[in-house]
């Protein structure tokens, strides 16, 4: 029995051989096989979970910024009122002067200078934080694997304070340059307007949109400026400012504003800022046509004809002008600055700064 089966595995040895390289093959393929599956499980479960970590610290970072933005609008609207104060003005009308109409014209100056400044500011104030915010918390997430590996954190805290603090050139220098844009632009569009006539609803866009154009292409100002330069200094001025003994934080600072200051010139954020532009003044148009709407009652043939016939003097218009400062600068949620923080394109313009700031590429620069 035992001869006859050595004789059976003599005659198939070869079969035996290629079989057991086989199954061994198979066995450890498969072997190999679970390995690089469990790898591959291992690290699809990594990414989700850093995805979920970068998106949950992405949307925490948005809440900031929108917090951000409310604490600072009383900020900027004590700023504007400062500068353009019609407070005094129409303290002294009360009186009774004897330049009773030369004030009233001063007053329908500022009054739609310093609302129109409100509406600039307020958009550019919100995009000023997404950006910069953003890039503060793009290096923050990378610091939290950065620091882990013994290197030297990328936004230290004394970094963040001295970057953020560039905000005050848009409440200071800024602002005052922006004031003179806009009030130049004022002057030349409503100057010679009658505090008599009567301006429809469609007139006071028309006259806005004049307005606009000449501030936006830098007609107004004393020297022409980009949009941008009223958000951030020039480059030159913020060397100038640290020229003398750079320490590495100065350094780091100053490459986070030129970081910032390229993103500000970019054509993407341009186009961002003007739907934000283009979303204040319609929203500060829907604030007014509250005051032109007919009474109850009226009966109109045609949608929204009202717009174009009914109307209001200017000396009425001015003070409904004059008061929704406290509207757009307002700390406590208004649908003007709602509607800007819920712009689709605002969102998506933070979604890519965040990216490009949280990435690890950025570590390798």
């Amino acid at each position: 029995m035992f001869s006859s089966t050595w004789n059976f595995l003599k005659r198939h040895k070869r079969k035996f051989v290629f079989a057991g390289a086989f199954v061994g093959g198979v066995y450890f393929l498969g072997k190999y096989a679970q390995k690089k599956i469990r790898e591959m499980q291992e690290h699809e479960a990594s990414v989700y979970i850093n995805q979920a970590r970068r998106q949950f610290h992405f949307e925490s970072n948005q809440r900031t910024c929108n917090m951000t933005v409310l604490s600072m609008l009383p900020t900027l609207r004590e700023a504007i009122i400062h500068h353009l104060n019609s407070e005094n003005l129409t303290t002294l009308l009360k009186t009774k002067p004897a330049n009773r109409l030369e004030i009233w014209e001063d007053l329908k100056i500022i009054s739609f200078t310093r609302t129109i400044v409100a509406v600039y500011s307020t958009c550019m104030l919100v995009l000023l934080l997404r950006v910069q915010l953003n890039i503060i918390g793009g290096y923050l997430y990378l610091d939290n694997s950065v620091t882990k590996n013994g290197m030297l954190p990328l936004a230290p805290p004394d970094v963040q304070q001295q970057y953020l603090s560039s905000m005050q050139h848009l409440l200071g220098d800024g602002l005052s340059e922006m004031i003179t844009a806009v009030k130049k632009a004022v002057q030349n569009t409503l100057g010679r307007l009658s505090l008599k006539q009567s301006l429809s609803l469609q007139d006071l866009e028309q006259h806005l949109n004049q307005i606009r154009a000449q501030v936006e292409k830098g007609v107004g100002g004393s020297v022409h400026r980009p949009l941008s330069w009223y958000m951030m200094a020039d480059e030159e001025n913020t060397l100038a400012a640290q020229a003398c003994g750079l320490t590495a934080n100065d350094v780091t600072t100053i490459k986070l504003l030129n970081e910032t200051r390229d993103m500000l010139e970019s054509p993407d954020f341009g186009t961002v800022l003007n739907t934000c532009f283009n979303s204040g003044f319609n929203r500060f148009l829907d604030n007014m046509a509250e005051f032109f709407r007919p009474p109850p009652g009226f009966e109109m043939n045609y949608n929204n004809l009202w717009k174009v016939i009914l109307s209001l003097p200017v000396a009425k218009i001015i003070p409904i002008v004059n008061g929704q400062i406290h509207s757009i600068c307002s700390e406590i949620p208004s649908h003007f600055v709602q509607d800007l923080l819920m712009i689709d394109q605002v969102k998506e313009f933070a979604a890519n700064v965040y990216e490009t700031f949280s990435s690890p590429h950025e570590l390798q620069k």
